[in-house]
């Protein structure tokens, strides 16, 4: 017979999970789609030049990393609801009007403000787990939430290339920006901030798991305040293993279409297609990672290694150069696969280093950092890719980035404490 704690995961699992996973695939859908557009020639269109079509892409995560920490903190200390409510609405609003712009300043101005309006749903989302999960359960419950990147660019890569192929970029753009509108008013009557907020959970059932999240906080070491936070040598080297780690994965999930579709002679849909496969790797090593990772409570095994095999997969894609496709390609869906992997683990890792008095802006940073290196890995691969030709220095600059991570994360103990 099923035990009350385990009746009540299942319970969380399935009233939580679905929301916040299709929460955050929107969120995926409206940022990535942009390399679609430049891949079916939204350049041209609007007179962009190939470097300017790579800080347009790149302008999101701009962006996104002046918005973070505001962000995390009014998820922190106010409501994540009300918080993701509002930008559900405008996030809708700016990917459908990019769908109509007519030059470049508008187009700019609205990359910028969806990486703003954004900025907060990342950690906001994590905040919510970590107040509705426990460490035995943290992994897989990131996982299931970061998996809203691979399975939504997955789906997008093959329903933009035929809803380009069908309408063109313009009418891809306000179709793929509508269903974060209509999901913001779902949300906004389904979602509470934490347990003691709604009526499926008996007053017990309430108390058990509070009880049970300050016991995973007895063992962290407090910091005393934000300043302390900034100045904290885990959190600088979480925020820089995260920053280094997103050059890789956005400098790839930004260009994977026009590198593949240079590369090789197919069109649009096939090459839609040929996008789709990394995902789907990504999303099964996701699960498999996070499983172990919760299983064995060892969140370092599950993050460095991973980063390694990435970096080895860049290198050899350089050394092989561009006459190879097939083995390339290859190449890069073990790197994307490798890449995202890691993500269940290394956020359950972060409340597990950083007391909870803190890990709203100590989030905030970390995603900052992580949001810096997705403006650098998607402005500087669609550069260096447009400057050479081919995507092989790119993948240089990819491959140091993750070996950077590598030794950091190497170098992060892994007792509960955070030194000041």
């Amino acid at each position: 017979m099923m035990n009350t704690k385990t009746r009540l995961a299942i319970q969380r699992w399935w009233y939580l999970m679905p929301v916040i996973f299709i929460t955050y695939s929107l969120a995926y859908l409206d940022r990535a789609n942009y390399g679609f557009a430049a891949a079916a020639g939204i350049e041209h269109d609007l007179g962009i030049t190939q470097s300017m079509s790579s800080l347009i892409g790149a302008l999101f995560f701009l962006g996104y990393f002046f918005f973070q920490i505001p962000g995390a903190i009014y998820a922190s200390k106010r409501s994540v609801r009300k918080l993701i409510f509002w930008c559900l609405i405008l996030w809708g609003i700016c990917a459908a009007a990019t769908g109509m712009v007519s030059n470049i300043p508008t187009l700019v101005a609205l990359r910028f403000i969806l990486g703003v309006v954004e900025a907060a749903v990342m950690p906001a989302m994590l905040i919510y787990i970590s107040n509705w999960f426990t460490k035995s359960e943290r992994s897989r419950a990131n996982t299931y939430l970061i998996l809203g990147n691979p399975v939504t660019v997955l789906w997008m890569s093959i329903a933009s290339g035929y809803l380009i192929d069908a309408y063109g970029w313009r009418n891809m753009f306000i179709i793929e920006g509508l269903p974060a509108i209509l999901w913001a008013i779902f949300w906004v009557i389904v979602v509470r901030d934490k347990p003691s907020d709604v009526n499926w959970l008996s007053r017990q059932e309430k108390a058990e798991l509070q009880a049970e999240m300050m016991r995973e906080q007895d063992t962290i070491e407090p910091i005393k305040n934000y300043s302390a936070v900034a100045r904290s040598p885990i959190v600088i080297k979480l925020s820089l293993i995260h920053g280094l780690w997103n050059i890789g994965v956005y400098g790839l999930m930004m260009w994977m279409p026009s590198i593949i579709k240079s590369a090789s002679n197919f069109d649009l849909v096939s090459t839609g297609w040929l996008t789709a496969v990394p995902y789907l790797a990504a999303i099964v090593l996701m699960v498999v990672m996070s499983w172990l990772s919760d299983k064995l409570q060892n969140r370092k095994l599950f993050v460095w290694p991973l980063h390694a095999i990435a970096a080895v997969s860049f290198i050899t894609s350089y050394i092989l150069g561009a006459d190879h496709f097939w083995m390339s390609y290859l190449l890069l869906i073990i790197a994307a696969a490798c890449m995202y992997a890691p993500y269940g683990p290394f956020f359950a890792y972060v409340p597990e280093l950083i007391p909870k008095n803190v890990l709203g802006i100590s989030i905030g940073i970390i995603n900052c950092s992580g949001a810096l290196g997705s403006f650098l890995g998607a402005w500087f691969v669609g550069y260096l890719n447009g400057l050479t030709g081919t995507p092989s220095t790119s993948y240089t600059l990819m491959a140091i980035a993750l070996i950077g991570a590598v030794l950091l994360m190497i170098s992060v103990k892994a007792k509960k404490s955070t030194n000041n």
